[in-house]
């Protein structure tokens, strides 16, 4: 089955100025987990919009068993354990590919 969970910064991190080392760090144990899995044949897709407003998202694409793995699997992502980023799972189809 594929999910899609998306992600978005909690408001303290929207202003560049208000991150720390450790959100920072954060983010690079969510991107190397997202590789990881990418290399692993588990996430499809992830990525995230080039904006830095209120509304910027990330998105990721990946397969599960089930609904119950798939948001395991969400709440393991560093960023929405540690508390910087919020997500929302959905079931998901890729319908078309290049």
């Amino acid at each position: 089955m594929e999910f899609i969970y998306v992600l978005k910064l909690i408001p303290r991190l929207h202003k560049e100025e208000n991150w720390t080392t450790a959100d920072e760090d954060i983010v690079q144990y969510h991107f190397q987990r997202l590789k990881e899995f990418t290399e692993a044949g588990v996430v499809i897709l992830a990525g995230r919009t080039l904006n830095e407003e209120e509304n910027a998202f990330g998105i990721v694409i990946f397969e599960a068993e089930d609904a119950e793995k798939a948001k395991a699997f969400m709440k393991e992502d560093p960023a929405v354990k540690e508390g910087i980023m919020t997500a929302e799972l959905f079931p998901y189809r890729v319908a078309l590919s290049r």
